[in-house]
């Protein structure tokens, strides 16, 4: 293994995310804020290291970036990154459990926070945490479409470009892809802050919430969260925006940049994501009418807060424009069915992603027709294609982890809590990278402050075990990984 290689992408990626720390101590000085010097030695120092390692590692041969020196870069950007993200809130007075907890639910776009009185913060903390819901979000979608189908992790060898190079020349294609889906990331986020100034947000807070709108984050710069803004045109320009955030973003590039549409309407993907919102919506909305006090009297009111919410908790945006643990034991129990779904595969959303949910369905179906006809011919097809048996192990072996962890997770922060579903939500919204939970501690108007130091670390190795599809985790883990 070329252990250069990865040292040298590492020193990029940590002086790159020491100058994203420059915007919030330039705010934090405008707004005349002792929290600048956090900021600004924080990045110098970030730089500084950054920067030695790259030079470091320089030599007159390029490193080799194959298969194993990609998993663990893969692995690797998602354990030492948060630590670097962590030093402002550190600075700022936050204890190291805190301050981990809120840069990694920052970087996997969880949206977890565990920061109360954000109304009252400075505003250079506020942009750091939705700078890196940001860079979270253009990390996951290039690891989603450059790295893991290469990798053949979770069944996303599915997604595997055509033009892929085999021959251990990562970083160069990564490159490629990175500048395609960034440039439509970037179009998107603009377009984004647009819509929310033009429905009447301050510039901070369009700006702010573009970015954690755009990564399916969800940080927020209100306590309120999107009940803040439930009463302007703001909740209208937040739905189509999770929208597009949960759609696969190599499509996006191909409408907006190439001129080619048709794909977002053929393809499988998206085409059961919106079919899902659909469902979900229209059961929240009956389900709430039902309710002896309905949350709204008006049904168009409703149904805007419903299609909101139910496309914030799938994408694992993590917005809430409403408090909708209080609208019944069913519709809590759909938006807890809800946290698991996610969005498509190669998109800024969270989840088991929908080819995952509709190779797993067509999978038992094809079981039981064998059963009942053995001598019947019933392969599993996704988008017209039949899928392979490494494939649809792939996805199995996926959906067996996702569900471990999740138990495992639930047990143990339910040796901390009092509450059966704070338990279980707080881990289903950690493996997801959804943000808020269910129930008065962890829900809609609570965070995870209160939970405890042990719950938190739960919570957040959840956290990045979600956000890495847990193969590649358990890939480098493996004794035969390290021997070649």
């Amino acid at each position: 293994m070329d252990l250069r290689a990865v040292l040298l992408a590492m020193g990029i990626m940590t002086a790159l995310l020491g100058v994203a720390m420059i915007p919030s101590a330039w705010i934090d000085i405008m707004d005349q804020r002792a929290d600048w010097a956090v900021f600004a030695i924080t990045s110098f120092l970030s730089i500084l290291a950054g920067g030695l390692v790259y030079l470091l590692m320089r030599g007159p041969r390029p490193p080799r970036t194959g298969q194993r020196e990609a998993f663990l870069l893969t692995v690797l950007v998602w354990l030492v990154l948060p630590l670097v993200a962590a030093a402002p809130f550190i600075g700022s007075g936050m204890g190291f459990t805190d301050a981990m907890f809120e840069s990694i639910s920052g970087l996997t776009t969880t949206g977890a926070t565990v920061i109360t009185g954000l109304d009252d913060q400075p505003r250079g903390i506020l942009l750091w945490r939705a700078i890196l819901q940001w860079i979270g979000g253009i990390g996951i979608i290039v690891t989603a479409i450059a790295i893991l189908p290469t990798l053949r992790v979770g069944g996303m060898q599915l997604f595997q470009l055509e033009s892929s190079d085999q021959s251990g020349k990562f970083l160069p294609r990564v490159a490629d892809i990175a500048a395609q889906t960034g440039l439509v990331y970037l179009i998107l986020s603009v377009l984004c802050a647009a819509g929310y100034l033009t429905a009447g947000m301050s510039g901070f807070d369009a700006v702010a919430h573009a970015m954690t709108t755009v990564s399916a984050g969800g940080y927020s710069t209100h306590d309120a969260s999107f009940r803040f803004f439930a009463d302007s045109g703001a909740i209208h320009v937040a739905i189509v925006f999770m929208f597009a955030a949960g759609l696969p973003f190599s499509l996006l590039a191909l409408a907006l940049l190439r001129g080619a549409p048709r794909r977002l309407l053929t393809d499988s993907q998206p085409r059961l994501y919106a079919a899902l919102i659909v469902i979900f919506t229209l059961l929240i909305v009956v389900l709430a009418q039902n309710q002896p006090t309905p949350p709204f009297e008006d049904t168009g009111t409703l149904l805007t807060h419903s299609s909101f919410n139910v496309i914030s908790i799938m994408t694992g945006t993590g917005y809430a424009s409403a408090d909708y643990d209080l609208w019944g034991n069913p519709v809590v129990i759909l938006f807890l069915a809800l946290t698991f779904l996610g969005g498509c595969a190669g998109s800024a959303a969270c989840g088991i992603k929908m080819f995952r949910l509709e190779i797993s369905v067509k999978a038992i179906w094809a079981h039981a027709q064998r059963v009942v006809r053995p001598h019947q011919l019933a392969p599993v097809r996704y988008n017209g294609r039949r899928v392979d048996e490494d494939t649809l192990q792939s996805v199995m072996v996926f959906v067996w982890l996702y569900l471990a962890t999740f138990l495992i997770a639930a047990m143990l922060i339910g040796t901390q809590v009092d509450e059966p579903l704070t338990a279980i939500s707080a881990a289903a919204a950690s493996v997801s990278n959804v943000g808020p939970g269910l129930g008065p501690e962890i829900g809609p108007n609570g965070t995870f402050q209160t939970l405890s130091s042990f719950a938190k670390w739960v919570c957040a190795i959840a956290m990045l075990l979600g956000r890495l599809e847990f193969i590649a985790v358990f890939v480098v883990l493996s004794r035969r990984f390290w021997q070649g």
